[in-house]
């Protein structure tokens, strides 16, 4: 079993500020079941969009928070690489019977990293791809947040035996993929569908009513995308997890992203420091050493020692004859 790596550090603040931001969003999604027939929610087409605008402002606002003394330069750079690897494999699959190519390396990132840099990664991959691909529009946000929960929750996934992490992941990849598709149909589900129709969102109904519309909604529409989705990380997951989790663990033991560096105050050695020792037998031997100190505070010590014999010494000479 690894110990899991918290890459991003999670402080009191941006704990309640990504909660927040987290109810918020839920909001945004499933503000249909709430809305009555009399508010301007249920009768204004451009809902929506409203939440499009606050939603981005809201991440920024966790972003920022998260990365407050808790994203240091090696996590940033953990997340570029990641990113961009994820930017050039979603245009692979988007769009192709639910094929996503990308979802997978967010459920193995969060996993190896933790619950913080999986909502980082999560909102950055999709933003990146959407710039890659043009994909930029009104359900960016909507898409941001979804892969933000697809990366925290795998972060926050259990700690299980080797053999069975596989497993996890792929089922919970399995279950990501279908919410993340669920999720996004609530983004737009009430002026998708035509009017007087049994798909349709009905303000001011029931809670239960519009999950059975919404419900037929999804079945008729984005069930087959979404399965693609699922299957997709199931077997990407299965096929790449170990590898991926592997590489991803050793350059995670490499950057130290736990370690917490601690200086003495005589750790420091100026590079051009020089420094003169001598020191002095006892009686009459002598021993003049010098040391200097190297650019990476190594001391390189020559001791010299004198002609002068120890009075414990034994004179001894040597004749040579001819």
């Amino acid at each position: 079993m690894d110990t899991p790596t918290r890459a991003i550090a999670l402080r009191p603040r941006s704990t309640a500020a990504l909660a927040l931001v987290s109810v918020a969003g839920l909001l945004a999604f499933l503000w249909p079941l709430f809305a009555s027939a009399g508010s301007r929610l249920g009768q204004n087409a451009d809902a929506p969009l409203v939440f499009a605008l606050l939603l981005p402002l809201l991440l920024a606002v966790v972003l920022f928070e998260i990365s407050e003394g808790g994203l240091d330069v090696k996590a940033v750079a953990m997340l570029g690489v990641l990113s961009a690897v994820g930017a050039a494999l979603r245009p692979l699959g988007a769009g192709t019977a639910g094929l996503e190519t990308v979802f997978f390396l967010l459920v193995l990132g969060g996993r190896v990293f933790g619950p913080a840099f999986g909502f980082v990664l999560g909102s950055t991959t999709l933003f990146a791809s959407a710039l890659v691909t043009g994909g930029v529009g009104p359900w960016l946000p909507y898409q941001m947040l979804g892969a933000a929960w697809v990366g925290l929750g795998a972060g926050l996934l259990p700690q299980v035996p080797r053999r069975w992490e596989l497993v996890l992941l792929a089922c919970y990849g399995a279950l990501a993929g279908l919410l993340y598709g669920v999720a996004l149909n609530f983004s737009f589900w009430p002026f998708a569908s035509g009017l007087e129709s049994d798909l349709s969102f009905v303000a001011g109904a029931p809670p239960w009513e519009n999950l059975r519309r919404f419900g037929l909604f999804s079945l008729a529409t984005s069930a087959p995308w979404d399965l693609g989705r699922a299957v997709t990380n199931v077997v990407l997951i299965a096929l790449t997890g170990r590898a991926v989790l592997g590489t991803l663990r050793r350059a995670s033991r490499r950057a130290a992203f736990d370690a917490e560096a601690t200086f003495d105050a005589g750790d420091t050695v100026d590079a051009e420091a020089t420094v003169d020792a001598e020191a002095t037998s006892d009686t009459d031997g002598t021993v003049d050493a010098e040391a200097t100190s190297d650019a990476d505070g190594t001391v390189d010590a020559v001791a010299t020692p004198s002609a002068v014999r120890r009075d414990d010494e034994p004179a001894t000479r040597h004749t040579l004859h001819g």
